[in-house]
């Protein structure tokens, strides 16, 4: 009989531990329309941050489509993409009901306004200055004359607002205007991520990226305000998709093999 009790004990904590293992996904609480809206940024070249359009099919396609997909598989919703022509534009629509998730650096101005979880991989800003410039560094990007570009409603170009005393700043909505005018000359540099610069200079004979970074921070799931359930949930989902290799497979799917997936968050 205790034998008998003792194995019946023993197969009920299992199936406890069993299903203390696996997540609850409050589906209604993350996903209220039935599909997981993913807010992100689609521009000219990609990043880590950046999504881009296929030539083809006019689809977006980059590291923060495929995060999504896999958020909306593991919580088994269909997806909806929302996209947005910066990173501000996402954070200003976040008390709209517009978006479930999205994925943007970490910025405090920002936060005011979103929840940031866990990161998924560090982002780097520099400048990308124009051909034929003298600039060797940042600090020769700050001169009187100098015409500087940066996205506007993004941390990087916050960044640069506060630390520039002599030069010019320009914010464009999205990054295709400012390229134009660097590409003409009547730009002299563009502040932005790294990877987004380097992917630009490809296509500008004779612009170079800066070795200087004037910004780092990492690239983290986001929710809206008041929306508790939702934090956790994409948060849970973040570390998991660090762990399993979900977020090196998108790096490396979009080129960005050299691209360090950030470290697991610190417990609370």
């Amino acid at each position: 009989m205790q034998t008998g009790l003792r194995r019946a004990w023993a197969a009920f904590s299992l199936l406890l531990t069993a299903c203390s293992s696996v997540p609850v996904a409050p589906t209604t609480d993350v996903a209220p329309k039935g599909s997981l809206r993913v807010a992100i940024a689609v521009g000219p070249a990609a990043s880590a941050f950046w999504a881009t359009r296929d030539s083809a099919t006019g689809d977006a396609r980059g590291v923060t489509v495929d995060l999504g997909k896999a958020a909306a598989a593991r919580l088994g919703v269909p997806l909806k993409l929302v996209p947005y022509q910066n990173s501000g534009e996402i954070t200003a629509a976040a008390s709209q009901d517009a978006w479930d998730i999205s994925f943007m650096p970490k910025d405090a101005e920002r936060e005011k306004f979103v929840d940031a979880g866990p990161a998924y991989v560090v982002y780097e800003s520099s400048y990308l200055v124009r051909a034929g410039s003298d600039v060797r560094g940042a600090a020769d990007v700050d001169r009187d004359g100098m015409r500087v570009g940066a996205i506007e409603g993004t941390s990087t170009s916050r960044t640069v607002a506060k630390s520039l005393r002599h030069a010019r700043l320009t914010l464009f909505p999205k990054p295709e205007g400012a390229v134009e005018l660097l590409a003409q000359g009547r730009l002299d540099a563009l502040a932005m991520g790294r990877e987004s610069l380097i992917e630009f200079s490809k296509t500008l004979p004779g612009t170079r990226v800066l070795d200087d970074v004037i910004q780092s921070t990492g690239i983290a799931i986001v929710t809206p305000k008041n929306r508790p359930a939702a934090r956790e949930w994409a948060g849970r989902f973040m570390e998991a998709a660090k762990a399993d290799g979900t977020v090196r497979r998108a790096l490396d799917g979009a080129g960005f093999a050299t691209a360090v997936v950030a470290p697991p968050a610190p417990k609370r």
